[in-house]
């Protein structure tokens, strides 16, 4: 499948993976961080223009509001995107493990 957003980003990897549950965006913010281990901590305009394009090609989906908070999720073509992305990075990492392994990258 080809789409201008692929190959996604890191930081939209980060975003579908924390969307599998619904949350609002300062809640998505917070689990990226902590699923990186603290060595992502995204600004509130890189995440929500990143948002803002995988609701526009309907990766993700406004599921419900508290206020002024609007939570999220992951649709099932963000996750089709997501699983294709996944077997890309398997195919590039089982490159490091093929014959040449044991040359220095």
């Amino acid at each position: 499948m080809k789409h201008k957003l692929l190959p996604l980003s890191e930081t939209m990897h980060y975003i579908l993976l924390a969307l599998r549950e619904p949350l609002h965006g300062y809640a998505v913010m917070q689990k990226i961080e902590k699923m990186s281990n603290g060595t992502v901590i995204l600004a509130a305009g890189t995440l929500y223009g990143a948002m803002e394009n995988l609701h526009k090609h309907g990766w993700i989906e406004s599921v419900g509001n508290s206020g002024r908070r609007k939570t999220y999720m992951i649709t099932s073509e963000g996750r089709a995107i997501l699983k294709m992305e996944q077997e890309r990075l398997v195919r590039i990492l089982s490159l490091y493990e093929g014959s040449e392994a044991n040359e220095e990258v």
